[in-house]
């Protein structure tokens, strides 16, 4: 194990290494910080950095594999949570600008069940205004950028956590997604990730299509963060019980022979997939094959009149944050969002009744479509990375989101999406692939994409060099 690089070893290198006593977690705590002084002025993926509170975690670790109580494959491993999963006695602003930032009282369930295992939390990542871009531009953070290269951005909401994993600020980093935002970042920075099934990790603050997930730069990773996270809690009232499981908890020898997996390369709403990409996902589809999967073609099940409903339903919703706030604090929201969310202002109740009712729609579409695959295999965005200035791919503020058609609808449905890197484009930028599950199959997916990694060998992507 190379101390030089202990910032960049997955959780299973880093507890192995402790338990055989060749390294302790204050040393990997010391690489990770290294590493956040050294890129922290160029990404920008950090919130809130509390060095004394994560040295006491990495000594507590240190002392307890010494003395053989280790509490399992995350003890002293360092994470990140993003900055809207609640962390008592930090401030907890959702990405925008206030006259005085609102510092969380308790602990998420999530933050709590890392705290139970033993991981080091190093610090809280930077997400976009209330998490409604797709990048890392923030009316209160200024602009998270690539690591692989900051003139591109980093994807969003899940900004800083897409941007702190490529980096290596720690394997682990945990995002939220409610129409992309876990997937999306780890297309455009070449990562894994998982939105779970709906009600997998326990939230405080559910709400519909909302998920929280990993980010990592290996689906094994995600798999030992989702082992933890989704332990059962009651203060969310939709969560799924430990058995609601398809298939067996566990799937370590996964074989595609004889699967059934869709290949859709066409969403049937928003921008096309970009030929580059489109080349990557069959490619992708045809490794499947290859082993012995029974790959079919997928048609597109959603329209732009479904996205555009969905679209209206979000500004809807965000229109009704900005008004609450007081008259000083809507003018420090983003322009962008502002101006997005007017779209919502002047909307009946009738209209957002057929939005809801589209919503719902989206859902039995997705379920329909997909119920005779084990696994269907998507592009997670059109195109690649785009300028880390744009709040968004297609940054027209009067049209629907353009670029979340393949990601979006298993939100609504409550499926398992997970994302593992599929390729790169002639440029260099990063190809990811989306891996989705029928309901309650997370166990799969993540298998999948394990096997997947494997099996493609895809060179990891590079940081940039320091300027």
């Amino acid at each position: 194990m190379s101390h030089n690089t202990l910032a960049d070893h997955s959780a299973d290198a880093l507890t192995s290494g402790y338990a055989s006593g060749d390294v302790d977690p204050l040393e990997v705590l010391t690489a990770v910080a290294d590493r956040m002084d050294e890129c922290e002025p160029i990404i920008n993926a950090l919130h809130h950095r509390d060095d004394e509170r994560s040295r006491t975690a990495a000594e507590a670790s240190a002392r307890r594999w010494r003395e053989g109580r280790s509490r399992g494959p995350l003890d002293g491993v360092p994470v990140t949570i993003k900055e809207n999963i609640a962390r008592r006695g930090v401030p907890m602003p959702s990405g925008h600008a206030w006259v005085e930032v609102p510092v969380s009282t308790h602990d998420a369930p999530i933050t709590e069940r890392l705290e139970e295992a033993g991981a080091v939390i190093v610090g809280s990542t930077t997400m976009p205004d209330w998490g409604m871009l797709s990048s890392g531009v923030s009316s209160l953070h200024g602009i998270t950028r690539s690591p692989l290269d900051p003139s591109l951005t980093t994807g969003g909401s899940s900004a800083g956590a897409g941007a702190a994993a490529a980096a290596g600020y720690g394997p682990i980093h945990i995002g939220s997604d409610i129409g992309g935002s876990i997937r999306l970042p780890c297309t455009w920075l070449g990562l894994a990730g998982l939105k779970p099934s709906f009600g997998r990790v326990p939230l405080d603050v559910p709400y519909l299509g909302r998920c929280a997930g990993p980010l990592a730069r290996t689906m094994g990773d995600v798999k030992t963060a989702m082992d933890i996270i989704s332990a059962p809690d009651d203060r969310d009232y939709s969560r799924l019980p430990r058995t609601a499981a398809e298939g067996p908890a566990s799937l370590p020898d996964f074989d595609p022979k004889g699967l059934k997996v869709g290949l859709q390369l066409d969403a049937g709403c928003g921008e096309p997939v970009t030929p580059e990409i489109a080349s990557a996902i069959a490619e992708a589809a045809d490794r499947f094959a290859r082993a012995g999967a029974l790959v079919d073609t997928l048609d597109p099940f959603i329209d732009d009149g479904l996205l555009r409903d969905m679209d209206l339903f979000w500004r809807v919703r965000s229109w009704s944050d900005l008004r609450a706030l007081p008259v000083a604090e809507q003018g420090l929201i983003l322009p962008y969002i502002q101006q997005w969310a007017q779209g919502g202002a002047d909307v009946t109740g009738v209209r957002l009744m057929e939005c809801y009712h589209s919503v719902q729609e989206i859902r039995r579409r997705s379920v329909a479509a997909t119920a005779d695959y084990d696994l269907v295999i998507s592009p997670v965005s059109p195109d690649a990375a785009f300028p880390a200035e744009q709040p968004m791919p297609y940054p027209k503020v009067d049209e629907p989101m353009g670029h979340i058609g393949f990601t979006m609808p298993y939100n609504m449905s409550e499926q398992p999406a997970g994302t593992v890197l599929a390729g790169y484009t002639k440029d260099g930028r990063t190809i990811g692939a989306q891996l989705t599950g029928r309901r309650f199959a997370d166990e799969l997916v993540m298998a999948a994409g394990s096997w997947f990694e494997q099996v493609a060998e895809l060179p990891a992507p590079a940081r940039a060099p320091k300027s």
